[in-house]
């Protein structure tokens, strides 16, 4: 019997069928049938190659030079910190880390995220010391040019033009300095300007008419200075929501007192639309998407960083306008603000008004003029598809997934065609979709009788639903863009060390 090399018979001697076999001049016992046919089960079931994903491997450090090793950290980190700074998720920073790291030849480096810092190491081998360096998170804005050019200086270095090399650490330092202090594509008010027209969009999308067009316009703005002035005197977050919220509450206690006095304004038929249009500016709504997009991704330590924040924040709203409303019950003043606001019911009004959504958005966040028309037109597209979609009856959470998924598949394509900021699409594209009236309709519900807090709690996992299901929408939209138009193997690489997948 000719026994095959990678059979379990190979390893057994020949036919154990019968009492011994002759090779030759040789003779051999033959095991016990039962142990022959374990020997061949154990065969079947093992493994024959190492694990699929090497962990912590002894010998595979990288062996480079204390001065470059501390040239590419610290030029990792400070990329890392301005983009955790401007406003990207925490995966996709580890991933820009690991990929410019990757690129001057360091490849066992660990990137560790929470909400307020990031640390970066290198490991060297036996021979030589680790390096690991951390920074703190102390500036948090969204600034999506700024984002936008850092992640183009990471593409440069990790794949420079043919016949060209990748710039040397010290080289990509300075025009990281560059970057980081070069001026806004353009003035404040401008940022002003694009924050009253989202709230314009606000209103327009809840059906009102132009003068609370003009209304909310001029109360966003006035917001808008008075969180600019705050910050920049170092009132805490809380503070600052708190004051915030009190400006459009008190301009809509200011119309009702108007009304009672007998001075109606024209197109003014609810106040409440006040409260909104200046609330939803102020409210968690990002940070929910944030959060569950950062639980999503498997960073659950920012996740729940984020989660509280949320929580702080929409405290803050709440005894900000708990407060102007007291005084203005205390003075007599007949205002009562509902809670239960519906869309305009229009689609083509509905329709613009997503887009301006979106276009104010992008303005806000410095997006320069080509990717804040493209910003609009992805948005009111996520509208109309969230119209289409709504009428399944598949829930809040559900009926978002659909347009966000479609959103994220759009600024990805746009990203790699027209080089515009990724992440500023996609943020733009869902902001109509945002749960802010849920988190509001909890808010007012909660501070309106303690008898509706079942109401309250329902209307914020009404919330959290639908932040779950735009994270995860465009996970699923930018993941099914990227399998079609492809992405370069160091950012495949890159993005499977930042979930710890194989590789």
């Amino acid at each position: 019997m000719t026994n095959e090399p990678n059979s379990p018979d190979a390893h057994l001697g020949g036919d154990v069928t019968g009492p011994q076999v002759i090779t030759g001049p040789q003779v051999r016992a033959v095991p016990p049938v039962g142990q022959a046919w374990r020997r061949r089960a154990q065969w079947a079931v093992r493994g024959v190659g190492p694990p699929t994903t090497a962990i912590a491997v002894p010998g595979s450090d990288d062996a480079v030079s204390q001065r470059h090793a501390r040239a590419v950290i610290d030029l990792a980190l400070r990329v890392g910190e301005a983009m955790l700074s401007t406003g990207a998720s925490a995966s996709e920073v580890v991933a820009t880390v690991l990929r410019l790291t990757g690129a001057y030849g360091i490849r066992t480096a660990h990137v560790d995220i929470t909400f307020t810092s990031i640390a970066v190491s290198i490991h060297r081998g036996l021979d030589e010391d680790p390096l690991a360096v951390m920074r703190v998170i102390r500036v948090r804005t969204r600034d999506y040019t700024r984002l936008q050019n850092l992640q183009l200086l990471v593409d440069e270095i990790a794949h420079p033009a043919p016949g060209e090399d990748a710039p040397d650490p010290e080289e990509a330092r300075v025009r990281l300095a560059s970057i980081l202090s070069a001026p806004h594509p353009y003035r404040r008010w401008v940022v002003s300007g694009g924050n009253a027209l989202l709230a314009i969009g606000v209103v327009v999308l809840f059906g009102a008419g132009p003068m609370m067009w003009l209304i909310a316009g001029v109360t966003t703005i006035v917001v808008d200075q008075t969180q600019r002035w705050l910050a920049r005197s170092g009132i805490a977050d809380f503070f600052n929501q708190a004051v915030s919220a009190a400006i459009p509450t008190a301009v809509a206690v200011l119309i009702f007192w108007m009304r009672d006095q007998g001075w109606e304004l024209p197109g003014v038929s609810s106040p409440s639309l006040v409260v909104v249009a200046g609330i939803i500016l102020l409210l968690a709504g990002l940070t929910v998407m944030g959060a569950a997009q950062d639980a999503i991704d498997g960073y659950y330590v920012t996740a729940g960083a984020r989660a509280l924040e949320m929580v702080v924040l929409t405290t803050g709203l709440a005894v900000g306008v708990a407060c102007v409303l007291g005084l203005a019950w205390r003075l007599g003043v007949p205002m009562e603000i509902s809670p239960f606001i519906a869309t305009g019911g229009m689609p083509v009004q509905s329709t613009i008004g997503a887009a301006a959504i979106g276009a104010g958005f992008a303005w806000g966040t410095y997006t320069r003029f080509r990717a804040t028309l493209l910003a609009a037109a992805v948005a009111a597209g996520s509208w109309v598809v969230y119209e289409l979609i709504y009428p399944l009856g598949l829930g809040a959470g559900g009926s978002v997934v659909v347009p966000a998924a479609c959103v994220g598949a759009v600024a990805y394509a746009a990203h790699r065609r027209m080089r515009v900021p990724e992440l500023a699409i996609v943020m733009a594209g869902i902001v109509p979709l945002l749960p802010g009236l849920a988190v509001y309709r909890s808010l007012f519900l909660l501070m309106d009788n303690t008898v509706l807090l079942p109401a309250a709690a329902a209307e914020l996992v009404t919330a959290l639903s639908i932040g779950l299901g735009l994270a995860g929408g465009v996970w699923i939209g930018q993941y099914a863009a990227r399998r079609r138009f492809g992405l370069d193997l160091a950012a495949q690489r890159a993005r499977a060390r930042a979930r710890g997948a194989p590789r």
